[in-house]
């Protein structure tokens, strides 16, 4: 009978176990995919702070629209086709107004949701407010619409460059009007291109202003804080900020379609100077600058219509739109001037000469008419400004 050998039996066993292991082991694939998808950033396809567009999300800001009473303007959030929020960034202030919008713009948004279309009714005692906000919501859902549009078709995520500037947003001391610089979807640059000027608002907007550009840069969103001691600037920097950042985005459809990323530049033209008092808030339609994205060979001429940036005078904003046909300017106007008082009279006489000057020497290169410096100063950096988007 032979005998029994415990520790025998205990070192097959381990054997018999190791060699499963092994075995197990052989079989295991040499990546396992969900790890490795894990691990894998997914493409960026849109500038951060903005909904992504890819995901069937966006966030839209419709034109100002000047009132009786002050600038109205509406920021839509749409997802697959359909409004899910929509919010004003610009309400008349002050006096009767303050109360009258508290009651009003709430029914307002919640009407746009639930109409999913401009086509909604006026609130009762809120008629200047009810148009406006009307009239910047179908902006906002036609920017929505082009982006869509463009944006079908395109393949892989588009990688957004260019430079772009954000609807001017009026404050209580001022406009104030945000430009990005963006590369490859990161936004490397911040600065404003207007801000509120004059007694105490030049050493608010000196300390306030380079930390809001350095938190732009940083941050990549326009969820930065607020400034101390300098709030109004700092709430409208961030509603420019916004609005730069969702033409960036909506420029992200139109590159797969033909069009380039750095020559949407012309899209984020101010429709927004809208916002000046006394200025026309949808006359300075960013979508003015159609056309410009057909220049990217480098030897096509511009042809569209460009608006440049509203530019701060001493009397009032001046605003400038040309029209260029093979990169020839065709035609000038003035979409905002100075008013009231004695610049009307002022207004009346010179800008019809700077008009026809811009046309006849197809640059900013102007003489100023007499009589009127500062709208004539005023002309001509908002026709530089144009001219830039245009390409020349």
């Amino acid at each position: 009978m032979r005998k029994s050998h415990p520790l025998r039996r205990v070192v097959l066993a381990t054997a018999a176990t190791v060699s499963g292991i092994v075995l197990l082991l052989a079989l295991k694939p040499d990546s396992d995919p969900a790890s490795s998808a894990a691990g894998t950033l997914p493409p960026q396809s849109s500038v951060q702070g903005g909904a992504a567009q890819a995901a069937g999300t966006a966030t839209v800001t419709g034109d100002a629209v000047q009132t009786q009473y002050g600038p109205v303007q509406v920021r839509l959030t749409v997802a697959n086709g359909k409004i899910t929020q929509a919010e004003a960034v610009q309400t008349p202030k002050g006096g009767q107004s303050d109360q009258i919008n508290a009651g009003a713009v709430p029914k307002l948004n919640q009407a746009a949701v639930a109409a999913g279309s401009a086509d909604i009714d006026s609130v009762s005692g809120a008629t200047y407010t009810s148009d406006g906000y009307k009239k910047s919501l179908q902006s906002a859902l036609d920017k929505a619409k082009a982006s869509a549009g463009a944006s079908q078709g395109s393949g892989a995520a588009a990688q957004v460059s260019g430079t772009f500037t954000g609807d001017a947003a009026n404050t209580q001391y001022g406009a104030v009007q945000v430009r990005i610089t963006v590369s490859n979807n990161r936004i490397t640059k911040a600065e404003t291109v207007q801000a509120p000027k004059g007694g105490q608002s030049d050493q608010i907007t000196a300390n306030s202003v380079p930390k809001l550009n350095q938190a732009v840069v940083t941050t990549q969103s326009p969820n930065i804080d607020a400034v101390s001691g300098a709030t109004y600037t700092s709430t409208g920097y961030k509603q420019s900020l916004q609005s730069a950042i969702d033409k960036a985005n909506a420029s992200a459809g139109s590159q797969g379609s033909g069009s380039q990323g750095s020559a949407s530049q012309g899209s984020a033209s101010q429709g927004s100077g809208s916002q000046d008092a006394g200025s026309q808030g949808s006359g300075s339609q960013g979508s003015g600058s159609q056309g410009s994205g057909s220049q990217g060979s480098g030897s096509a001429q511009a042809s569209g219509t460009f608006t440049g940036e509203a530019a701060d005078t001493q009397y009032g904003a001046v605003q400038v739109r040309v029209t260029v046909t093979n990169g020839k300017i065709t035609k000038a106007e003035a979409v905002q001037a100075p008013k009231g008082g004695q610049s009307d009279q002022i207004t009346a006489s010179a800008v019809p000469k700077l008009n026809q000057a811009a046309v006849a020497a197809g640059s900013a290169d102007i003489d100023a008419v007499s009589g009127a410096t500062y709208t004539s100063a005023g002309y001509k950096e908002s026709l530089q400004s144009a001219l830039d988007q245009a390409g020349g």
